[in-house]
């Protein structure tokens, strides 16, 4: 029998245009842009087809796109496929991803997962407004290597390793004048480091306060226990504990996402088939870097 895994886009997936031809096509998908548009005051949808792009990758408005837009296109796979859900054993996502899993299982509802990632995505927004700062990959390289890059960018300011996404790919994170030594250092040594398109240092002590803004947000929302294990970017590993996942997301905020390890652990828990749910294709190329043999189907919003 086919073991499979569920896996959710996190903020950078976003693109202007994203969710219009699925709305125009699906009444479920346009339903949930809708309610969204009505928990959070604006129009989602206009701002996912139209942008402007400076708008869309707002991390107070990305997150709440990406998340929606991805449920969107779950609805899509469940009106074209649906006995492909049957198979599902367990759930991760990338970051943002992660809340977009809590739902699909089941452990937070949608009404309140818009509420949530609205929340996190204004006190991320808040965090990185209040010191400049950001995010590079480093390609090419593996962990212990950007560790020894980051340590000599250091000086300059904070800077950590923030994603562990695959052999060769790691993103750093941190204040400006710490990437763009990072990113001297590496253009010096002819090596690959890309900045990204967010606004701030994820998953670094630089985003705190956000993690407390985001406990007492978390606080007025019932958690239940998901149908199926949902996997922490913190510890790489399945949880369906509510209290636990409570902690985690938390955690989540200012912890390094430790995406490469998850993927081991899915396919060492006997996971075969994989989809990716969500706008673009980032989690299939990260999977086929870690085992180029896994099977991935993309399911795109």
């Amino acid at each position: 029998m086919t073991r499979t895994a569920f896996l959710f886009p996190g903020q950078g997936a976003q693109t202007v245009g994203m969710a219009g031809a699925l709305c125009e096509t699906s009444a479920a998908a346009k339903s949930l842009f809708d309610r969204a548009s009505t928990l959070l005051g604006y129009d989602l949808l206009n701002v996912c087809v139209h942008g402007p792009a400076e708008r869309l990758n707002a991390t107070d408005v990305s997150q709440p796109a990406i998340f929606v837009a991805s449920l969107a296109a779950l609805e899509h796979l469940r009106a074209t496929d649906p006995t492909t859900e049957a198979s599902v054993v367990t759930t991760a996502g990338l970051s943002l991803g992660e809340y977009t899993a809590l739902a699909f299982a089941g452990a937070i509802g949608f009404d309140d997962g818009v509420k949530l990632v609205k929340a996190r995505g204004e006190a991320m927004q808040t965090a990185a407004l209040a010191t400049p700062s950001g995010m590079a990959s480093i390609i090419g390289l593996d962990a212990g290597e950007v560790e020894a890059l980051v340590a000599e960018a250091r000086p300059a300011g904070t800077i950590e390793v923030a994603n562990l996404l695959c052999p060769g790919n790691t993103v750093v994170s941190g204040s400006a004048a710490a990437i763009d030594e990072i990113c001297r250092i590496a253009e010096a040594r002819n090596l690959r480091a890309i900045r990204l398109a967010v606004a701030g240092a994820f998953h670094t002590n630089l985003m705190k306060p956000a993690d407390e803004r985001l406990a007492e947000a978390l606080a007025g929302i019932d958690v239940k226990a998901p149908r199926v294990p949902v996997w922490s970017n913190v510890d790489a590993k399945p949880h369906s504990d509510p209290a636990e996942i409570r902690d985690l997301l938390v955690k989540q905020v200012l912890s390094p996402v430790r995406w490469e390890e998850t993927l081991r652990g899915l396919l060492a828990d006997g996971v075969d088939k994989f989809y990716e749910i969500g706008p673009g294709r980032v989690l299939a190329g990260l999977l086929k870097r870690v085992n180029r043999k896994s099977e991935i189907v993309n399911i795109t919003a």
